[in-house]
């Protein structure tokens, strides 16, 4: 077992001055193994060491905006460059011209594009962009876990507290064109927004061709979400892959390599509702202080160069398909194949915990999640990026081994109790802190 103490120290200082302990819900400490979550000091391709001077393979890769790995060089120095030169300005720069360019080369359909810092930056000016565009209030979302913090999707979840009853969202499901036909033929929907594939789900044959041909034939707009598979798909996104143009994307996470950087992008003449050279009235798009700082820009256009002098889509499904194969061979020579199980797209994995009646179980994804990280290995998925060697693959599959044999031996038993040290970990978006609600009175004492 790993020491922890200064990071669980860390942590709880955090609670005292930062809400959740954590400045995402998906970082928090209630999504690791009670005790067990590391304060990270630094990073080096898909390494990462912990204030405890703990090292680990990282998976997940800073929720799945580090394509290239921690510090890669290029991006890093391109920035540094950049920002030597002055980060944030009066006047747009030439970078933020050369940037926009660098862009539109890659995404088929785009005729301009914005940029901001956020995710929901972008997908909350989508949404508005498409209401001034029709008239409508109505946004139509898929059944995918997320798109934006802000009231239009968070009121759509378990965690709504403070936002006001609406019923201007609703939802559809992926894979089902009856169920968005439906939803266009009850409402006047302004945009259909969602994720053109994710992890588990791919388009069935035919299925955005006919999403396009409904939103078409019901004067919506459609936006794809590109967060993800923006650059994990493939440079120019899920819609090059799949060759179906939507009016709007919204892209952010690895087309910096971490950097803090988002895009909207669109057909012409729905973006110039936000800019000088429209009669209409004027649709407040984005209009943010950071957006352009020099910093961002420039570590976007190295990973452009990136992308086109390498492979890094390859490299991460290489180790992907390498990681996935090796796990579910283990999992199935113990037999427990049908309870531990890597799935999903190489490049975008997640593991499966279910318990011994089948059902996903957070108990036994908490003791997976335990034994990994006493064996060097942290993430909350199996998500690669091209900095994963195959030497890494291989520490990772060793560590699943003797992981999987714990797991085996808790389902034989029907309980992790007694091997699982703390409580589960919870969902990320839930109405209430439990079950890992954290007593102030035990601030002193931790």
């Amino acid at each position: 077992m790993r020491n922890f103490a200064r990071s669980n120290d860390i942590q709880r200082r955090l609670h005292e001055v930062v809400p959740g302990g954590a400045h995402t819900y998906a970082r928090g400490a209630d999504q690791y193994p009670e005790g067990m979550a590391p304060i990270l000091m630094r990073g080096s391709g898909c390494r990462v060491w912990d204030c405890d001077g703990n090292e680990y393979v990282e998976y997940g890769m800073g929720l799945r905006a580090v394509t290239l790995g921690h510090g890669y060089r290029p991006v890093a120095e391109a920035a540094a460059r950049a920002v030597a030169d002055g980060l944030s300005f009066s006047r747009p720069t030439k970078l933020e011209l050369l940037a926009a360019e660098d862009f539109l080369s890659l995404v088929p359909g785009a005729d301009m594009v914005k940029f901001a810092k956020n995710g929901s930056d972008a997908t909350t000016a989508a949404v508005r962009l498409a209401r001034a565009v029709t008239g409508r209030e109505v946004v139509a979302i898929c059944e995918q876990p997320f798109f934006s913090v802000d009231d239009w999707f968070i009121g759509t979840t378990a965690m709504n507290a403070g936002i006001p009853a609406t019923t201007s969202t609703v939802r559809f499901r992926y894979n089902d064109l009856d169920s968005l036909a439906g939803v266009l033929a009850t409402a006047e929907v302004a945009a259909v927004v969602m994720e053109a594939a994710t992890a588990l789900s791919e388009p069935e044959p035919g299925y955005l061709e006919g999403v396009r041909a409904l939103c078409d034939r019901h004067g919506t707009l459609l936006v794809f979400d590109e967060m993800i598979t923006g650059f994990r798909w493939s440079s120019g996104g899920a819609q090059r892959v799949y060759g179906v143009t939507p009016d709007l994307s919204c892209w952010g996470k690895a087309m910096g390599n971490g950097f803090p950087i988002s895009a909207l992008a669109g057909k012409r003449e729905f973006m110039e509702l936000g800019g000088l050279r429209t009669e209409r009235d004027r649709v407040f798009l984005l209009s943010t202080t950071h957006g352009p700082e020099t910093g961002s820009l420039a570590a976007f256009r190295a990973v452009v160069r990136a992308y086109a002098d390498t492979d890094p889509v390859a490299h991460m499904e290489h180790a992907g398909r390498r990681l996935a194969d090796g796990v579910n061979k283990i999992a199935a020579e113990l037999g427990v194949a049908e309870h531990l199980q890597v799935i999903g797209r190489p490049s975008c994995l997640i593991f499966s915990t279910r318990g011994p009646d089948g059902q996903p179980s957070q108990p036994f994804r908490t003791l997976f999640l335990q034994e990994l990280l006493d064996r060097g290995v942290l993430g909350q998925s199996f998500v690669t990026s091209a900095a994963h060697t195959d030497t890494d693959v291989d520490v990772t599959v060793d560590a699943c081994a003797e992981a999987a044999e714990i797991y085996r031996h808790a389902l034989d038993r029907g309980t992790v109790e007694g091997l699982l040290r703390g409580r589960p970990v919870a969902p990320a978006l839930r109405r209430t802190a439990a079950p890992r609600y954290i007593d102030p009175a035990e601030r002193a004492c931790g």
